[in-house]
């Protein structure tokens, strides 16, 4: 009797357990919309709208995710432009800054961090076009960063800079 009792509680455990496994697998895998990892979903990335009476233009992205992925990234110096604000950089040293994010500002820091990345297909987009927004985020021109959208371009970014499209 005492076997089987034994027994029963082995078996109800296993499922318990294997819950218990995917529930860290899913904290791992760093993602805070897991629905947008789903191939097929909807994704926005927005920059923009800030202000409470006179409020910024949005300027936005819109795609389809194809794939995603936890992926380990070195999170090194971060590249400077000595003597210079952010809002001085050129369009080219504001996006190897960018590309650099997240980074570190002390060498005792540099690490290795897992990250969500999507990879999503574009299909509509609406981007600043004034010289002097040129510094103020990732789209700009019709590129985001220095990838010239197109209906169709595939672009990775992290799944933290990303919402749902009805947002």
């Amino acid at each position: 009797m005492r076997k089987l009792a034994c027994l029963a509680i082995l078996l109800c455990a296993g499922p318990a357990m294997a819950a218990e496994d995917s529930m860290r697998l899913a904290g791992r895998m760093l993602f805070k919309q897991p629905e947008l990892a789903k191939p097929g979903a909807c994704v926005s990335y927005r920059e923009g709208g800030s202000g409470w009476i006179l409020t910024e233009p949005v300027y936005w992205l819109k795609g389809t995710t194809i794939a995603s992925e936890v992926k380990t990234r070195k999170l090194d110096l971060c590249p400077e432009a000595p003597g210079k604000t952010p809002e001085l950089y050129s369009r080219e040293e504001f996006v190897r800054q960018a590309k650099a994010h997240p980074c570190v500002a002390r060498a005792e820091n540099i690490r290795s961090e897992e990250f969500g990345i999507i990879r999503f297909r574009v299909d509509s987009w609406e981007t600043p076009w004034s010289k002097r927004l040129a510094n103020a985020g990732r789209l700009f021109q019709g590129s985001f960063l220095d990838i010239p959208l197109k209906k169709g371009v595939e672009i990775e970014i992290d799944a933290d800079l990303l919402g749902a499209c009805n947002q």
